[in-house]
């Protein structure tokens, strides 16, 4: 069974987390409980402790077993942080990255999945504010139970009422599911550009940032991957459970994949690597001199290409960035490099190329299937992908 944090924090809705804990410790799960101090004011810590016969948490140093870094242990083994209910306030400090109490610090510690059930004024739920902060969330692949409509405990009316104790526990089971659909399968990931040396200080190279590659490392890992993340040059920090291996060039990036493919059970090319590199790369920095000067360039290896030979029974996916008849160009490349699936994107779309936090993608599936997807954070698209991934590794095993 799993080990669930359970974080309370200064909402009246807070003695609601008690159902909570019971429900899920019914289903076999262990609660531990950590409440920020304005929940204290609302309803004691003895009484989670009584509950889930487990200490409660509060302050940054507590240390219910002597000489263990509770929030360095509890964040370890962890297999789902649970905020319920969770104030305006709360949010914005997960948004920020703030450290500033245990349950915030246990936020940043953790790998495992989070899930936040909101309640709050219905006017501090809408104010653009705290929606920012929750897009911001839900941008990292933190997931929400949406606040219900009712009448508040101040009188007021709308949206922000925590969600009824089913609802919140069966979103938190449907998550813990998640979290081990892909146990056990390795994932092989590309991401971020290749630079192609003209001279030690020049390059071939293009605007990718890697953003959609890490993106899915990060969806991959939550859903209990193994995950070898093959990268060129990027600025990114990688998710922390990953093997990284970086490069520099297509034909380093050509080589780990040829290394790792055998190894991988779900291979998925998120790279933009370079078709073209320069025939010769010079020894020394070329000089300005003010004539004219001819680049040869030559063809770099076909990493999908190379692995569509050998493909057996892995699931392979890949990415086509385009400028024009992006389906038309999809599907060619769906069909040439025998691709079980392909997400392509128009790069000239405002929000949808290189860069930037969201992405609009279009899923070709092998069957010919078309599924489009809205403008979306990133991280929500690589969500879904992996999810796709998750059901056909399921179909496949009957």
């Amino acid at each position: 069974m799993a080990k669930i944090l359970l974080g309370v924090t200064g909402s009246i809705a807070a003695y609601r987390a008690c159902d909570v804990a019971r429900e899920l410790m019914h289903g076999g799960h262990t609660v531990h409980v950590v409440m920020t101090r304005a929940a204290t004011r609302l309803i004691s810590p003895d009484t989670f402790a009584a509950l889930t016969g487990n200490p409660v948490v509060v302050e940054v140093f507590d240390e219910p077993v002597p000489g263990q870094i509770a929030h360095i242990q509890l964040a370890q083994e962890a297999d789902l942080v649970l905020i319920a209910p969770a104030t305006a306030h709360t949010l914005a400090r997960l948004a920020l990255g703030l450290a500033d109490d245990m349950l915030t610090t246990l936020a940043l510690a953790t790998r495992a999945p989070i899930l936040i059930a909101p309640a709050m004024n219905p006017a501090m739920w809408s104010h653009p504010a705290t929606q920012a902060h929750a897009e911001t969330l839900r941008a990292r692949g933190v997931e929400f139970v949406e606040p219900a409509y009712g009448t508040m405990a101040c009188g007021d009316e709308g949206w922000g009422k925590l969600a009824d104790t089913p609802v919140i526990v069966q979103a938190a089971l449907q998550r813990l599911r998640r979290a081990c659909d892909l146990q056990g399968v390795h994932v092989l990931i590309t991401a971020g550009p290749t630079y192609e040396p003209i001279d030690p200080v020049r390059f071939v190279g293009n605007r990718s940032s890697g953003k959609m590659g890490y993106a899915l490392a990060e969806a991959a890992l939550a859903h209990g991957a193994t995950v070898t993340l093959i990268t060129g040059p990027t600025a990114l920090t990688p998710p922390v459970g990953a093997q990284v291996i970086r490069v520099q060039t297509a034909r380093q990036m050509y080589d780990a994949v040829q290394a790792h493919f055998d190894a991988c059970e779900v291979f998925i090319a998120a790279a933009a690597v370079a078709d073209y590199r320069p025939e010769r790369a010079l020894p020394r920095k070329r000089k300005r001199t003010g004539a004219e000067w001819t680049l040869r360039l030559v063809p770099n290896p076909d990493i999908l290409a190379s692995v569509a030979e050998r493909k057996g029974h892995r699931l392979v996916i890949g990415f086509a960035a385009e400028t024009d008849k992006a389906l038309q160009h999809a599907k060619v490349k769906l069909s040439g490099k025998n691709l079980d699936l392909i997400a392509v994107n128009n790069v000239l779309e405002p929000g949808s190329g290189f860069a930037v936090d969201t992405n609009r993608l279009t899923l070709l599936y092998a069957d010919g299937r078309i599924e489009e997807l809205p403008m979306m954070p990133k991280r929500a698209c690589a969500e879904r992908i992996i999810e796709v991934v998750a059901e056909h590794l399921r179909q496949r095993r009957g």
